[in-house]
């Protein structure tokens, strides 16, 4: 009948058998292309994307990739110059510089996407809460988030491993805890604006509790600074790590890692000078690529481009 009354053959606004309109799910579909679109033709971020890539799968394939033990020594063998049977030489030990330097890629990647795991949860949680919140919690938060800034983060994160021990956790803990402070005020500086945004108080309105509307209003529209510059951080968290090791408080030293490699090899500066040059060029090239994907992020999700 409602056909009839209309005289079309679709079903009228009114009828409930009307499927649902697709036009939201069009317009994320095209959202995401968009942005996909941005970050395709910056040339540059899709270069960091493929140093991060190569990166991830270097460490995966470590036990592939590498033609010796990264342990083994060969008191034979010490100090040979690149060629002869090892691509970049041996150390001191007599061990294959290109082996440790492939499995030195598993240590940066855990240690750099972990760390800044835990201090983007950190971070997040409080920076919500203090953003959406405000008055006593906001002042409580920012001001232990103030203390955290006054610590130098390589000073703060030996304070932490002299206290645990040296060891790929302690790292990852005292790196993260220590930059947890930068995710949660920016993060506050985020919610701050879309909490005034008419849903949000919409959802007030209708009756949503605060832990509701943080987790699915507020963080979906204020995650996209924190992912950018998580990605961006990546590379500072590596080279912090590897500084770490290079002081003698990082990873023990018998690991294959790139701050134990360039420590090992300063004692041969001007010497031997291919054994703290490719770890060096190893944690610049990994830092660079990070920072050029996080670029990419910012100005693909920024809004002000599209």
């Amino acid at each position: 009948m409602t056909e009839l009354a209309t005289g079309t053959g679709e079903p009228t606004a009114a009828d409930p058998a009307a499927p649902p309109s697709a036009e939201p799910s069009v317009a994320r579909v095209s959202q995401w292309a968009d942005i996909r679109a941005r970050f395709v033709a910056n040339k540059l971020a899709v270069v960091g994307l493929a140093i991060v890539f190569v990166l991830v799968l270097v460490a995966l394939l470590a036990p592939v990739l590498a033609p010796f033990d990264p342990l083994k020594q060969n008191l034979t063998q010490t100090l040979q110059a690149p060629g002869n049977g090892h691509i970049l030489g041996t150390d001191a030990l007599g061990r294959d510089q290109f082996s440790r330097l492939i499995y030195g890629s598993r240590i940066a990647v855990v240690v750099g996407l972990a760390s800044i795991l835990v201090a983007a949860v950190i971070g997040i949680v409080l920076g919500a809460l203090a953003g959406y919140f405000g008055r006593f919690t906001d002042t409580v938060i920012m001001r232990v988030a103030d203390v955290f800034f006054a610590f130098p983060l390589l000073i703060g994160a030996i304070v932490i491993i002299l206290l645990m021990g040296r060891g790929v956790l302690p790292v990852v803990l005292s790196l993260g805890i220590f930059q947890w402070a930068t995710f949660a005020r920016l993060l506050r500086s985020q919610v701050l604006s879309v909490r005034e945004m008419d849903y949000v108080q919409a959802a007030k309105a209708l009756g949503a509790d605060g832990p509701r509307i943080i987790r699915r209003h507020i963080l979906p529209n204020s995650i996209s600074a924190v992912l950018v510059y998580a990605t961006s951080n990546v590379g500072i968290a590596i080279v912090a790590e590897a500084s770490l090791s290079y002081l003698g408080v990082g990873v023990p030293p018998e690991v294959a890692e790139w701050g134990n490699m360039i420590a090992a090899g300063k004692d041969f500066m001007g010497v031997k000078d291919y054994l703290w040059t490719y770890p060096s060029l190893a944690i610049v090239i990994t830092a660079l690529g990070f920072v050029l994907l996080g670029n990419g992020l910012r100005d693909a999700l920024d809004p002000k481009l599209r």
